[in-house]
């Protein structure tokens, strides 16, 4: 189907599609009906619509990709991770962003990264800075820019990532808290065993509070069953009263946990009202490697348990060919497709979808993705016609809609970043 070639000006019926049945409010799993587009918006039922036979095609919302790192995007190709662990991601990619995060570099990366998000159906991406000075004030002025020009296309916000050591009340980290509150961004730590942890955690909620910022956190990207910030941070929270959104990502180690202390631990999250984003993909590449032994875990946190608790789950890209994560596209119908065979999402409810939708919307504060009259039409339609269709292909062919309006799905060529690659 070539929604370019029907006619302009009229009601546009989608006759006979697939949705999911959460995003509708009915029950079960998906329905097969119509959908009415008029004037770039969901519409009510039109008899004077174009009727377009879908044949049972799927169709959903745009995706909200609430955890990344646009920053990092791409260089894998001048910066591959020597050994494939954690610590050869680190310190490859600490070495690139010394040498190389120039605003230029930086401009043509996130450009490229965007470009590619938008081509697959994403609407809004909320990615993570470097942002130990002086790269802050190189990096998020070329974020800033990015959100302006990407504007009405895709919604972005910026946190700043900046690691637990160098954290303070006064200083460099209290003029970065500064500046993410002039732009209007989020507060970020990258969060690990410390002797003096929770005092910085409570300090940094204070902080977020007096700048009436939200709070992403990266926690226990490790299988150490003894690593738990994650805990702490649920007790900082509940002992402080903080009141805006808290996201952790990662949350590795509560998978290698004893049984009793990962279930007290997401008693504890649950309590305290955080919002959890799993990264399937990039813990699946890092964690548990060791030269010569295959991997006996996934990485994936316990995103079932926490469901069952009421915690708000959702999952994410994360990185995307750079040391971190050697693959990716920013595609988040790959993120969900692997996510479920990762995580065994399947014969566990009906409503995993909305990982990718409402959930990280409510976590982030994004408009909520919907196909309820009013909503804009901008919609994802794919030719599978059930779960096991949409999650047996990649979804290549997939139509991708912006106000009712098909786009132009070509993606950027590699080749654009060659000049990048040969930097010295």
């Amino acid at each position: 189907m070539d929604f370019r070639k029907l006619p302009e000006g009229h009601a546009l019926t989608l006759a006979d599609v697939t949705l999911p049945a959460c995003l509708t409010g009915a029950k079960g799993d998906l329905l097969r009906t119509d959908l009415t587009i008029a004037d770039g918006r969901i519409a009510a039922p039109d008899a004077a619509a174009v009727r377009v036979d879908m044949g049972g095609a799927m169709v959903l919302p745009g995706f909200v990709d609430m955890h990344t790192h646009l920053d990092k995007g791409h260089i894998w190709g001048r910066s591959p991770n020597p050994d494939g662990t954690f610590m050869g991601a680190l310190e490859t990619a600490s070495a690139d962003c010394e040498t190389r995060w120039s605003a230029a570099d930086l401009r043509a990366r996130m450009d490229f990264a965007l470009r590619c998000a938008y081509a697959h159906g994403t609407r809004a991406i909320r990615t993570h800075i470097d942002s130990r000075p002086p790269q802050d004030g190189i990096s998020w002025p070329v974020f800033v820019e990015m959100r302006e020009k990407w504007e009405g296309s895709i919604d972005l916000q910026g946190v700043c990532l900046v690691a637990a050591e160098d954290f303070s009340t006064d200083g460099a980290f209290r003029q970065t808290a500064d500046m993410v509150a002039d732009l209007g961004g989020v507060l970020g730590l990258f969060v690990y065993p410390m002797p003096d942890l929770m005092e910085r955690l409570v300090a940094c909620l204070a902080m977020a509070a007096a700048r009436g910022l939200a709070v992403d956190f990266h926690v226990d990207e490790t299988l150490d069953p003894e690593v738990n910030t994650l805990r702490l941070i649920a007790q900082a929270v509940i002992e402080t009263g903080f009141d805006a959104p808290v996201v952790v990502g990662h949350c590795c180690s509560v998978s290698a946990m004893a049984e009793d202390a990962a279930m007290e631990t997401l008693d504890l999250v649950a309590r305290a009202g955080l919002h959890v984003v799993s990264l399937p993909m990039c813990n699946l590449f890092l964690q548990d490697r060791h030269p010569g032994r295959t991997p006996r875990m996934r990485g994936i946190t316990l995103v079932h348990e926490m469901k069952a608790r009421g915690i708000n789950v959702s999952f994410a890209s994360d990185n995307t060919r750079d040391p971190f994560y050697a693959y990716g596209d920013l595609d988040m119908v790959e993120v969900l497709r692997e996510a479920t065979r990762i995580g065994h999402l399947d014969h566990t409810g009906p409503d995993w979808v909305q990982s990718v939708l409402a959930n990280p919307a409510r976590a982030c504060g994004f408009d909520a993705p919907s196909l309820a009259p009013g909503a804009p039409a901008d919609l994802v339609i794919t030719k599978a016609r059930d779960w096991n269709e949409f999650f047996s292909r990649p979804q290549a062919d997939r139509i991708v809609l912006r106000g009712g309006h098909q786009i132009d799905r070509t993606l950027p060529d590699y080749a654009e970043l060659d000049h990048l690659m040969r930097q010295a």
